[in-house]
């Protein structure tokens, strides 16, 4: 049983005395204190040792050979200071890379804990559905991020363009609006440098459009004919936007929660500074603790000079789309086209039924025709 929680040093102290004297029965006393045998003779053997001796004494032993050294303790806080939203796993692979022998990434965590640089935020888990394409380039996904409210009370509206095998960030720009002709400025400048994808994973919002039949828009047009294949995610389900969401919270933490912005230049020079090291210095956990850039390569398809038009076949029956109804020619009917394709020559092709027909721009199918209603 313990000692009793009353003057616990004194009972220890008359313990000792009551005990050391002859003829005295240490059962007895043990049972009279409180305490077993063992604890009874514990205190004796420490009773010639000084007034402190009846104190309890730190359980910590006298070397610790395994404990972390000082340097290294302050080498995991200098990466941490430096990137302060980086968790242990991201800060050990910087140590090594430095040259430094990390220690186990649960040390690293504690070493944090003991330094107050774990806040509740850091242990907030999200998970979604993953998905990867097996090579870069094949699958591009691009978003706003939602529009942030800086200093100034100006908005700020991130795009993001991340490859969909490396999460190489291709592009992260400042933008005061989400408008078609602020985007199309952006991915030109983007396409020169990387090339172009084979397709964009996009959502459902402005300015690209959604993925319900005939909600096209000029963007997702310019695209087509860059040889660009589109594709929206389901309405309602964040899970297939998993890179993007999680890159969003990425961003929020490491840019837009660490310092104050004034306005659209100085965001658009955190997000200079903070790219190169996204995508070059962040080590990403998915990836096996490697950085994007390890794993991406530039697309060998450039970005044309000019813009290429959609060729058709000598089977295709040709009509152009009119710029004030939005309409094609067919057996003698009107058949209704997006407005998107304002203009722009289609092709009618069967659909392997009788009656059944597409209406394609290029090889994509933008609208049907059936003859039987």
């Amino acid at each position: 049983m313990p000692w009793q929680e009353v003057s616990i040093v004194d009972q220890r102290r008359e313990f000792v005395m009551l005990a050391s004297l002859e003829g005295a029965n240490v059962s007895a006393l043990c049972a009279r204190f409180g305490i077993s045998r063992p604890t009874g003779y514990k205190w004796l053997g420490r009773g010639g040792s000084g007034p402190e001796a009846f104190s309890d004494q730190s359980r910590r032993p006298l070397h610790s050979p395994k404990r972390t050294s000082s340097a290294v303790e302050g080498a995991v806080l200098a990466v941490r200071d430096a990137h302060p939203v980086w968790g242990a796993r991201k800060i050990a692979w910087c140590l090594e890379q430095g040259g430094i022998a990390p220690p186990a990434v649960s040390t690293i965590h504690v070493i944090l804990q003991r330094h107050g640089r774990i806040e509740d935020r850091d242990q907030t888990s999200h998970s979604y559905g993953r998905f990867e394409k097996p090579a870069p380039n094949l699958l591009w996904q691009m978003d706003f991020k939602g529009r942030v409210q800086i200093e100034r009370g100006t908005w700020c509206h991130p795009l993001t363009v991340l490859d969909d095998h490396s999460r190489f960030l291709l592009c992260l720009a400042s933008c005061g609006n989400e408008r078609t002709e602020t985007v199309k400025s952006l991915l030109e400048r983007t396409f020169r440098i990387y090339g172009l994808p084979v397709a964009f994973y996009l959502d459902n919002g402005s300015p690209w459009g959604g993925g319900v039949p005939g909600q096209w828009t000029l963007l997702g047009v310019w695209l087509l004919k860059l040889g660009i294949e589109v594709i929206h995610s389901r309405p309602y389900h964040p899970q297939g936007r998993g890179k993007n969401e999680r890159f969003h919270r990425t961003l929020a933490a490491e840019v837009f929660d660490l310092r104050p912005l004034r306005d659209l230049v100085q965001v658009q020079k955190a997000f200079d500074e903070w790219r190169p090291i996204y995508n070059t210095e962040r080590p990403h956990q998915a990836l096996g603790m490697t950085v994007p850039a390890s794993r991406y390569r530039p697309s060998a398809r450039a970005m044309p000079s000019t813009l290429p038009e959609p060729e058709y076949g000598p089977d295709d029956i040709v009509r152009r789309v009119g710029t004030r109804k939005f309409y094609v020619s067919f057996k003698n009917r009107l058949w209704y086209v997006p407005r998107a394709f304002s203009g722009e020559r289609v092709a009618i092709r069967p659909r392997g039924e009788d009656g059944q027909y597409g209406i394609f721009f290029g090889a994509t199918r933008i609208a049907d025709i059936d003859l039987r209603m």
